[in-house]
């Protein structure tokens, strides 16, 4: 079977506070309002992934939290994965090689600019911008997780909270 990849940027989180780690930053009210509506567009479109992977980082993993919870999806069952945080293309790529093959959709949920300039290393699409809690939706035709690579996808879906369209 195909595979599908959902490329997840975290909600608006708040500012750090002077001092404190960029890593523990939380979502603001509107970026768990806006995952909540995210979340349920793809749900309303029958698109949910059946794994979700996070950055620990706090806000990229609240922002998991909330659409698993829309997608019925336990958040014990979320994977978090330290190399999310400040990705590069390669460090995603790479978690994607990994994925095991019985799987057939996955949502990654980090950060930018790493999650758009993947988003744009798998596809053609020329995104500009990942704004927060944006979902790319990626088809590839190869059942293989290693298969992914350069330009090997297609764009199914791009949309974020202030999209004035469908997204498909």
């Amino acid at each position: 079977m195909a595979k599908r990849l959902f490329l997840i940027r975290h909600s608006k989180a708040n500012e750090g506070l002077p001092g404190s780690s960029d890593f523990t930053r939380t979502l603001k009210e509107s970026g768990k309002a806006d995952s909540q509506m995210m979340a349920e567009r793809l749900m309303e479109k029958g698109l949910v992934p059946k794994h979700i992977i996070s950055s620990p980082a706090a806000r990229a993993l609240s922002t998991a939290k909330v659409f698993s919870e829309v997608w019925g999806i336990a958040a014990a069952e979320i994977t978090t994965e330290i190399f999310i945080y400040e990705a590069d293309i390669q460090s995603l790529l790479s978690i994607c090689n990994k994925l095991d093959n019985k799987i057939n959709s996955v949502a990654i949920f980090g950060h930018n600019p790493g999650i758009t300039e993947f988003a744009n290393y798998l596809t053609d699409e020329g995104i500009v911008n990942m704004p927060t809690s944006s979902v790319v939706v990626i088809d590839f035709p190869d059942n293989n997780w290693k298969s992914l690579n350069y330009q090997t996808g297609g764009v199914l879906l791009f949309d974020y909270p202030k999209s004035t369209k469908d997204g498909l």
